[in-house]
């Protein structure tokens, strides 16, 4: 049995960033460090900076007066930061500067007196942080079914917004019928799915001819992690997540010869040399790296902290 490695896969810019920040702020400021909502989605990330620290909360009146506060990379609504200028706090903001760019168009947008359609999941922190850039003529889209039941004021004047962390084929399928349904609709300039999601499924489409089942590392809640999944088994290849090593099962990859192996943008490498190692276990003998994009994209840290880990640093257990 040979294992297949996509490439790319892993951190991005945007979480190994965030994670800089939480560090950073511990080393300058001492424990407790307060993030609001998990600063990453990947199970393995947020113990490890609980344990050097990090207080995670969902709600700032967690938060004690004076104290410094992370906004996680997903983003927040504008009513976070109001409140939390308003007690005070002691900000660093985690938000990935291509999530950023969405809530800037979304300003701009409604700025134009344009309704907005954000395409992205229900109750998810990114969803909710772009929605809440704007007090009214939002709306938000999970499906194509849905763009038939959306009621907008004027549909001459009206624009969409994407989640970055989508299936690139779904989104485009989404805006498609947002088209069909609204043709004076108005796009962003630039694709809002991130450069890190379009890249590792784009991964994942090119390793999937080549395998015969996907092993995708990533936790459950993340958003990009699923997407990986869900590209493999739509294209008729078995795909199983995991969180961690132990969780493969043996029954998964009896018989196969090739056995796909990725990462969502917020799992560690670690995690994926854990997999290998347990896959050897079960029988592989050869793992090969698949070619793939070279990223080079690095983010700047907030004023007032310096980075103190680099990309490649592995995170303890």
């Amino acid at each position: 049995m040979e294992i297949l490695l996509a490439n790319p896969r892993g951190f991005c810019a945007g979480v190994d960033r965030a994670i800089a920040i939480v560090e950073a702020a511990l080393a300058r400021y001492g424990r407790p460090i307060y993030v609001r909502h998990e600063i990453v989605h990947n199970r393995h990330v947020v113990e490890d900076l609980r344990n050097k620290g990090a207080v995670f909360v969902e709600e700032l009146s967690e938060v004690p007066a004076g104290a410094t506060v992370v906004f996680s990379a997903h983003g927040v609504p504008q009513a976070v930061r109001r409140e939390a200028a308003a007690r005070g706090l002691n900000v660093f903001d985690a938000t990935c500067p291509l999530v950023t760019k969405v809530h800037v168009e979304v300003t701009k947008m409604r700025g134009q007196g344009m309704d907005v359609i954000m395409i992205g999941h229900k109750g998810h922190p990114e969803a909710e942080g772009t929605l809440g850039q704007a007090d009214s003529g939002m709306h938000l889209v999970e499906t194509i079914e849905e763009v038939a039941g959306l009621q907008i004021p004027d549909p001459g004047r009206v624009a969409y917004v994407t989640q970055t962390t989508l299936s690139v084929d779904d989104a485009a399928a989404i805006v498609a019928a947002l088209k069909a349904r609204f043709p004076a609709i108005v796009g962003p300039k630039r694709d809002d799915i991130c450069y890190a999601t379009q890249n590792r499924q784009d991964a994942v489409k090119f390793m999937v001819p080549l395998c015969d089942v996907v092993i995708v590392v990533g936790s459950r809640n993340s958003s990009n992690s699923n997407r990986l999944r869900e590209v493999a088994q739509q294209r008729n290849i078995p795909a199983h997540m995991v969180d961690s090593a132990d969780e493969v099962q043996a029954g998964w990859i009896a018989g196969k010869r090739r056995v796909g192996v990725t990462a969502g943008a917020s799992a560690p490498e670690r995690l994926v040399a854990e997999v290998v190692t347990r896959l050897r276990e079960l029988g592989a003998v050869r793992v090969q790296e698949l070619e793939g994009i070279e990223e080079h994209v690095t983010f700047p840290m907030p004023r007032g902290l310096a980075a103190t880990r680099g990309a490649d640093t592995a995170l303890p257990d």
